[in-house]
């Protein structure tokens, strides 16, 4: 109890702190990193202060709202995320599904040509790519965007020729009015400790979940269970039905179906059980 209250606390502080930029200037502190390592093991789901009373519920709504981050499922595994002082955020954007407007950032994974573009709007201020065109060198991406901290975290894929190729797809994360939200792109094998250390905590994940394009439902599924998120959010729906995935948790989670095109999320409206959510479209 007294971590849960811990935990409740210190979401609570970070809505306000979210990626406070370094004392000395350098890059934003990730919180989602640092509360991770600070309290392993702790999930922070539905952050509802304390006080029945009506005016109190009251300011509490009005304050989530202004935390609220919009999530539209556009296409494919392209999510487009709003941010609540207005940036737009377009993931493995290949510009084949366009979202309702012109992002602000667009993150791109180069495993096959649905997840990128070469030559995007130019109008887009922010092109990221989940690879480097260096030889031997990882794409590294740690910028802030308005109200939005945007991250990355390489991983390799499986390569046309039947090999490996190290470091060519990024995990994006986004750190938006506390919410540590991350992408796995087109992830083809299972997260090591390093790599589960450097995402830290993630409250929703957007997953693919086509059953063998990327990873088996089965391998799929342990990374959805080891990252403990409270909402997972389906992407990448090709080939097998979505059940085969939705019956991989076998009642750990709970599973939902949008009743909007836009998803509405906040900390303090995050799930108490785990819930997969099915957006309108997949």
């Amino acid at each position: 109890m007294m971590l849960r209250a811990l935990a409740f606390g210190l979401a609570g502080f970070f809505l306000s702190a979210l990626a406070a930029p370094a004392q000395d200037g350098g890059l934003p502190v990730s919180q989602c990193q640092a509360i991770a390592q600070k309290l392993p093991g702790v999930m922070f789901a539905s952050f509802k202060p304390p006080g029945p009373q009506f005016a109190q519920a009251q300011k509490n709504l009005a304050l989530a709202e202004r935390e609220e981050v919009n999530i539209t499922f556009v296409g494919h595994s392209t999510y487009f995320i709003e941010t609540p002082e207005g940036i737009g955020i377009a993931t493995d954007y290949s510009g084949v599904y366009q979202p309702s407007r012109l992002p602000d950032v667009v993150t791109m994974n180069k495993a096959h040509s649905t997840h990128y573009s070469l030559q995007p709007d130019p109008k887009i201020p922010h092109v990221l790519h989940g690879w480097s065109d260096v030889p031997g060198e990882k794409a590294e991406h740690r910028l802030m965007v308005g109200d939005a901290y945007i991250r990355n975290v390489v991983s390799d894929i499986r390569s046309w020729g039947g090999g490996v190729e190290e470091n060519a797809n990024s995990i994006f994360i986004f750190e938006i009015s506390g919410l540590c939200i991350g992408h796995l792109g087109h992830l083809h094998f299972e997260l090591t400790e390093a790599q589960y250390t450097e995402i830290g905590r993630l409250d929703i994940l957007m997953v693919p979940v086509d059953g063998g394009l990327t990873m088996g439902a089965d391998s799929m599924s342990r990374v959805v269970q080891r990252l403990r998120s409270s909402l997972i959010l389906p992407m990448h729906r090709w080939g097998p039905p979505l059940d085969n995935f939705l019956a991989m948790f076998d009642g750990r989670f709970d599973i939902a179906y949008a009743k909007e095109q836009t998803i509405k999320v906040s900390m303090r409206s995050l799930p108490k059980k785990p819930t997969i959510l099915v957006p309108q479209g997949l």
